[in-house]
């Protein structure tokens, strides 16, 4: 079965590792933290880093990609070498992919292709909707059936990702800010606008919508329903993460799920199994 680390999650700073149970392997999705934080959190987590045996980029934003030429050198220093697959358009845009694009494998992410098959585990990325070069999601499969969803950085959820997030075990979900919290907040008019538009982030009610969506849909044709879902990306000044786990417990209530809701935390470790 699957397990899923949350190292870190928000706008200071994301990564997480997908790992395979079985063997202890894992893919990282995304690496925005500094390198002593990340072994730190792998450490609590239970899981060798250096038994990392890909890397998959979500999209070029700094707080996705800033720790990853750090990271990727300390896992060099561990024996570790793992392929990072990263769409061009995301490394065109960004100086800390061209850095790290001279010091690794690097092969091509991109929406529809086949499988990335690394740690005994497929990926399968889809689109999202967000100001970025390109940006994408993620469906994980182990080769016993189970499976996993990951959805950030994303300001609607797209067909091509509302089918990719059915019949998962394990569902990392964008549940970036209160809509009243971001109105009425400190930020910039623009960057409310960006924030709340179809290329920004998901809010709570979106990821109550989209939660509630998945199981009644999924539970009607007999797949399976989450058993654990994860608020991901929760804004530290347009939320506060009471608020998007009853967001999410109130999709579960709406579509009579069951399942565990948790937070992504910006600051400390989030696993599920």
């Amino acid at each position: 079965m699957l397990k899923l680390h949350v190292l870190a999650s928000g706008s200071k700073g994301n990564a997480a590792i997908v790992e395979n149970a079985a063997t202890g392997a894992g893919m990282l999705i995304d690496c925005g933290i500094c390198k002593r934080d990340f072994l730190e959190r792998c450490d609590e987590a239970g899981f060798d880093p250096a038994r990392i045996d890909a890397v998959l980029i979500t999209h070029e934003h700094g707080d996705h990609t800033k720790g990853l030429g750090v990271v990727l050198r300390g896992l060099a220093k561990l024996g570790c070498a793992p392929t990072v697959y990263v769409n061009q358009a995301c490394i065109d845009a960004s100086s800390a992919l061209q850095k790290v694009a001279g010091d690794c494998a690097i092969l091509p992410l991109s929406s529809g292709q086949r499988a990335i098959e690394a740690a005994g585990l497929r990926a399968f990325p889809f689109a999202t909707s967000h100001d970025a070069a390109a940006s994408f999601g993620f469906r994980i499969e182990a080769p016993d059936g189970d499976a996993l969803g990951y959805i950030t950085d994303s300001g609607i959820v797209t067909n091509a990702a509302h089918e990719a997030l059915r019949d998962v075990r394990i569902l990392a979900l964008e549940s970036n800010h209160d809509e009243r919290m971001l109105q009425s907040g400190d930020y910039p008019y623009i960057i409310k606008q960006r924030i709340a538009s179809e290329f920004g982030h998901l809010s709570n009610p979106q990821a109550t919508e989209e939660l509630a969506a998945l199981i009644t849909e999924s539970r009607a044709v007999g797949l399976r329903t989450p058993e654990a879902v994860v608020a991901m990306h929760i804004s530290q000044n347009n939320n506060d993460y009471d608020l998007p786990r009853a967001a999410l417990e109130k999709g579960l209530a709406i579509a009579e799920g069951n399942a565990r809701v948790l937070c992504g935390y910006q600051g400390r470790l989030t696993s599920v199994k």
